[in-house]
């Protein structure tokens, strides 16, 4: 199979028909994050690796929603209705593709965002950030209780599920992410 039919897979999956995140994330991102990432398709799937990167980041925005609603949200403006995928296929789709493509695309979007003077926050002629954290909950699996401890407990036992800390620093005026750092409060 020739590279320009890995490249332009046919259909309302093609590249710039994924709607508002497209417009935020452009698709020649993605595909450049897979590519450094070694993520490239090797061949035409039915769930390319550039519809998992959006379904991963759409995923963020449907938090409380499970990856078949968030799959058919991500698709619900499509002009053809799609079949929608298996839950093992999903997860099948997102194992294939891994973290890696996602680490490189916050690579190359993160950092103060290219706005008008009237966005950025400057005091003394520097920029103005703010920091922030968060815990979020992972799996309660072997390799992530190896990485991620579970909190100690209070008087009712030990937490419930292994913990990622999360902290990031956002510039002030246009929130975007400048540098984000995972660990763990071990």
């Amino acid at each position: 199979m020739s590279d320009s039919a890995i490249n332009h897979a046919p259909g309302v999956l093609a590249p710039g028909h994924l709607g508002e995140l497209t417009r935020v994330v452009p698709f020649e991102m993605v595909d450049a994050a897979l590519e450094t990432a070694g993520g490239k398709e090797q061949r035409v799937r039915r769930l390319p690796s550039r519809v998992v990167v959006y379904l991963l980041l759409a995923g963020v925005l449907f938090a409380d929603q499970g990856w078949k609603q968030v799959f058919s949200r991500l698709v619900s403006g499509l002009p053809t209705p799609l079949k929608n995928p298996t839950a093992s296929s999903l997860s099948q789709a997102m194992r294939r593709v891994g973290p890696a493509p996602l680490r490189e695309l916050f690579t190359l979007l993160k950092g103060p965002a290219v706005t008008g003077n009237r966005q950025v926050t400057r005091f003394a002629g520097r920029l103005v950030v703010a920091i922030d954290g968060t815990q979020i909950a992972v799996a309660d699996t072997e390799a992530n209780r190896a990485r991620y401890p579970k909190p100690r407990g209070g008087p009712n036992g030990e937490a419930g599920y292994p913990m990622l800390r999360m902290v990031a620093i956002l510039t002030a005026g246009t929130r975007s992410v400048i540098e984000a750092a995972f660990g763990t409060d071990a």
